[in-house]
């Protein structure tokens, strides 16, 4: 069968069994929200509980430990595909609430160059922008499904 360029370069290269775009999908978002939670471990959750009382945050201890719990337990359950429409709910909540008071008013994009000198790139503040595609992953795999080699898959049977 011949086909012209342009149908070639318009296709998937790959035939995949269906489901197959979850572990991709899994992968980042589980590891972005792993090491999201995990960094703030690392410098110390009061750092964190700090920045959320300097904002202005009610509750900012509370708020605190249940972002870092929401992002290393979630980022896992996805990774591992599993109960992720329950996981992504607090995740999407996360998400929501760090759109609205951090990264709403830099604007969208998530990479500013500011500047270029011999020290290297300078970026300024980051917009909602990896808010919003965290999101959207999120929700293509409530709607799609986790995938293959997800522990979801093994639950249902």
């Amino acid at each position: 069968m011949n086909r012209s360029l342009l149908s070639r370069l318009t296709t998937a290269p790959w035939t995949l069994p269906p489901g197959w775009h979850a572990v991709p999908l899994r992968l980042i978002v589980g590891l972005g929200f792993v090491e999201h939670g995990y960094a703030k471990l690392a410098r110390g959750p009061d750092a964190f509980i700090a920045i959320l009382h300097a904002m202005g945050m009610p509750f900012a201890d509370v708020l605190g430990w249940a972002t870092i719990g929401i992002e290393v337990v979630g980022g896992l359950l996805v990774l591992l595909g599993a109960f992720i429409p329950v996981a992504a709910l607090p995740m999407l909540v996360v998400l929501l609430v760090a759109t609205v008071t951090a990264h709403l008013p830099n604007g969208f994009s998530s990479i500013k160059l500011l500047s270029y000198d011999a020290a290297g790139a300078h970026f300024g503040q980051p917009g909602y922008e990896t808010d919003v595609l965290y999101a959207a992953a999120l929700l293509a795999l409530c709607l799609g499904g986790a995938g293959p080699w997800a522990l979801d898959n093994y639950r249902a049977s």
